[in-house]
């Protein structure tokens, strides 16, 4: 069986408010899970102490079982020191500008910085 420790969605349309929960990785989103283990809600402030609530210690516990959080929580358990913070993923090269693109932002840079020369 493999275990994930993810988030689960609930609050009414457009009001988000999620848990954090331990849960088969074949159940359903907000189906059934094992247990929960905190809360997130994005409609808080960042620096608000009830944003994110995380019970450290069955993080813990889970996660020495075996669990693997996914991308979001791992970037949670992170923030408050209980995992290493994930790497940062590179952008995709498909997102970077064409040729044309950056032929037209080099020839703006050097006229940049011939003007700054000029100055």
């Amino acid at each position: 069986m493999s275990i994930s420790i993810r988030l689960s969605r609930g609050g009414a349309k457009k009001r988000p408010y999620y848990r954090i929960v331990v849960a088969n990785s074949r159940s359903p989103r907000d189906g059934r899970f094992i247990e929960r283990l905190g809360t997130y809600n994005p409609l808080l402030p960042v620096d608000h102490a009830e944003r994110i609530t995380i019970d450290a210690e069955r993080v813990k516990y889970w996660l020495a079982q075996g669990a693997q959080p996914s991308d979001r929580v791992a970037k949670f358990l992170g923030y408050k020191g209980i995992a290493p913070m994930p790497a940062v993923s590179e952008t995709p090269k498909k997102s970077t500008p064409k040729a044309k693109a950056q032929e037209r932002a080099k020839a703006a840079a050097e006229a940049a910085a011939a003007a700054a020369a000029e100055a």
